[in-house]
């Protein structure tokens, strides 16, 4: 079974930086390099958002247009492991975020694509401070 482990929320000001981790560990059939990890955040009495993902197979990316220009993912395939780093965070930021992912697909999932997610992470929350 595949589990996902987040790490890095927190509280900050607005204008700050934070740096979530999602660790994926277990046992899969489908190779992680063949994985597609990111990120949903949701904020109390809102909808669910997709603000980023990334291939793990190349690198390719999504951002939400809320983060577009300020959030950054990466990979680290030798530690199975994705890194979003929040810059310029703002009060609309607070939410929990939850790390997410889909087997076996080469390119970052999009928000329509929520039932494409096999695996998800138990939340991290981040709160923004004014």
């Amino acid at each position: 079974e595949v589990q996902l482990v987040e790490s890095g929320g927190g509280l900050v000001q607005a204008g700050g930086s934070l740096r979530l981790s999602c660790a994926i560990s277990g046992v899969s059939l489908v190779p992680f390099d063949d994985y597609s990890i990111g990120w949903f955040r949701q904020a109390p009495g809102k909808e669910r958002e997709a603000i980023s993902c990334i291939s793990l197979y190349d690198g390719s990316t999504y951002f939400g247009d809320s983060v577009k220009g300020r959030f950054t993912i990466s990979r680290d395939n030798a530690k199975n492991t994705v890194h979003l780093q929040m810059d310029s965070l703002k009060p609309e930021d607070t939410a929990v975020y939850y790390c997410a992912a889909a087997v076996g697909l080469r390119r970052p999932w999009l928000p329509s694509e929520v039932g494409a997610i096999d695996v998800w992470g138990q939340g991290t929350e981040v709160t923004v401070s004014s």
